[in-house]
């Protein structure tokens, strides 16, 4: 298993559904910046976070867009698109 630890800041406030047979599923982004050292500009990295069932609930009401968290968990292998401007881009 792939088991990562990322630290990062809310891109925006989470959001949960369910699924059709009645699962919770929250999904958030984090903003994790990438120094790149004196005079160079930093790289902000997105990843998007998807926790499956109630583990989450009792955060909910305290996280804004903003907010630091540390989230431990399994990472799917990376994956291209191409965004609205036509440029390759990677989701993780």
């Amino acid at each position: 298993m792939f088991v990562v630890h990322i630290a990062g800041r809310l891109g925006k406030k989470p959001e949960s559904r369910y699924t059709p047979s009645g699962q919770k599923v929250t999904s958030f982004t984090l903003a994790v910046n990438q120094r790149k050292g004196k005079g160079k500009e930093d790289i902000t990295i997105w990843v998007r976070v998807t926790v499956w069932g109630d583990r989450f609930d009792n955060m909910l009401s305290c996280l804004e867009k903003g907010s630091g968290l540390i989230v431990t968990g399994r990472m799917n292998a990376p994956s291209n698109y191409v965004d609205k401007e036509g440029r390759t881009q990677t989701s993780l």
